[in-house]
């Protein structure tokens, strides 16, 4: 486990951002509007927080609670917005009512982040067949990571799928790295770590007061030293 893990942590303001920062974060997801699990924030706020802090941001692209794409255009129009005010980086992923993914809306929504790094978020927690979704983003510019539990009900249940896929690192659909979140917690690390996984996800985690509250850099602190391995050995 020689290789540093990397942390992201979820901002929704500048106050977050500057706290997951100092507590070891490496990157930030910043989104609004948490009761509907993450929505596209304002050009404001991304401004905000990357004048802020000098660690990689993942902007969140994302109208409407669910996910199903809605108002494309709304998206292609906010993906240009967003890299007006800074943005470099995006989270997005949409799927079609049969539970498969929605193509022709990432690839518009691709098309507008111009070659920009994403991350495929919880989506493939939701799709009908997580492999086929995987084979069909293949090849698009810009994916580099799936921001997964492994399952809709969250890292519990989806442990041994994210297992299997770290297994597949590097064939056909799976060179994306996995980032796990969704239900994540301090002792799912030391078999995950040892399952091959080098990115991990964290919202409620770092906010000791829930979500009314602010991170905490200690608690993001906390994570960074058991992602270093300081606090959680992986078992023999």
């Amino acid at each position: 486990m020689s290789k540093r893990a990397v942390l992201e942590v979820i901002a929704l303001d500048t106050e977050d951002a500057v706290a997951a920062q100092a507590g070891g974060a490496d990157r930030l997801e910043v989104v609004s509007e948490m009761a509907a699990d993450g929505l596209t924030p304002s050009p404001a706020t991304v401004a905000g927080i990357r004048a802020a802090v000098d660690i990689d941001l993942r902007v969140m692209l994302r109208l409407a609670d669910g996910f199903a794409a809605g108002d494309v255009t709304g998206l292609v129009r906010a993906a240009g917005e967003l890299r007006d005010a800074g943005a470099d980086q995006f989270v997005l992923g949409f799927l079609g009512a049969d539970g498969g993914v929605d193509l022709g809306a990432v690839e518009r929504v691709v098309d507008a982040i111009d070659g920009a790094r994403w991350t495929f978020h919880r989506a493939i927690d939701r799709a009908a067949d997580r492999e086929a979704l995987r084979k069909r983003l293949a090849g698009l510019p810009g994916l580099d990571t799936y921001l997964t539990a492994g399952s809709a009900s969250g890292v519990d249940e989806g442990l041994p799928t994210l297992i299997a896929e770290a297994a597949h690192g590097g064939e056909p659909g799976y060179e994306q790295q996995i980032l796990v979140g969704g239900g994540l917690r301090l002792d799912h690390v030391p078999r995950l770590r040892a399952g091959g996984i080098e990115a991990f996800h964290i919202g409620g985690a770092a906010r000791p007061g829930g979500w009314a509250g602010p991170v905490s850099a200690s608690a993001v602190a906390q994570w960074r030293s058991v992602l270093d391995g300081d606090a959680v050995r992986v078992p023999a």
